[in-house]
């Protein structure tokens, strides 16, 4: 059965989430920079309140993949005070001044996280070449990957994401996100054809899930 992943900014829509039949959620804070990591607090009160899987967003700034020496280390510092929580996942993505994997900064996230396994967070979109950005991802030792196939959302990108899931071949998941709703979801699983996807479900201007979209989303995926 193909899954679905909520993106939540707050333990309301985590709730919500899992109340309207979601089988996994990220949490992050600052929507409006693209997603950062949440306080500790946050994610306590979330495994202490959610039985579905929770991932955290490990990410120190909005804006590109880059960061400096001191951003890595606040991004290592994170994972080892989130992980005793005991979260389900971790998702983040590290790229060179160039676009291209930065395969040591992700090889020793993902390291540090283990046994949890880790998504590369939509990183993947700002490289040059998808194919080869892709092995490289793999390479690192990631699970999953959350894109929207290298365009600004899953409908422009959606032959990419096609290619992305044949050349992966159940080495790594594949999940499409950036801008799916209830509304296009149908139409891009027949390209597509993903075993797991990922919304916000956010339907209005405020930062909390809507629980009728996470219905229609469920719903239409469990048609496939």
């Amino acid at each position: 059965m193909k899954k679905l992943e909520i993106a939540c900014l707050n333990l309301e829509s985590a709730l919500i989430a899992q109340e309207n039949g979601a089988d996994r959620v990220e949490l992050c804070a600052d929507i409006h920079l693209g997603g950062t990591t949440p306080t500790t607090e946050v994610v306590q009160k979330a495994k202490n309140n959610l039985s579905i899987d929770i991932c955290i967003m490990i990410r120190p700034k909005g804006g590109d993949f880059v960061y400096s020496d001191l951003e890595f280390q606040q991004m290592k510092d994170a994972v080892l005070k989130i992980k005793p929580i005991g979260v389900d996942g971790f998702v983040f993505g590290i790229l060179n001044e160039d676009n291209l994997i930065n395969i040591k900064q992700n090889v020793e996230l993902v390291n540090l996280a283990y046994p949890i396994p880790c998504t590369f967070h939509r990183a993947l979109d700002e490289v040059e070449n998808y194919k080869t950005a892709l092995e490289d991802v793999i390479t690192c030792g990631f699970s999953t990957i959350l894109t929207s196939g290298t365009f600004s959302n899953v409908t422009k990108g959606a032959e990419v994401l096609r290619n992305l899931v044949l050349q992966a071949v159940n080495r790594i998941t594949i999940m499409p996100g950036g801008g799916l709703r209830s509304t296009n979801i149908s139409e891009l699983d027949k390209i597509v054809k993903a075993d797991f996807y990922h919304s916000s479900a956010i339907t209005d201007r405020t930062e909390i899930a809507n629980s009728e979209e996470i219905m229609k989303l469920k719903k239409k995926l469990s048609i496939y």
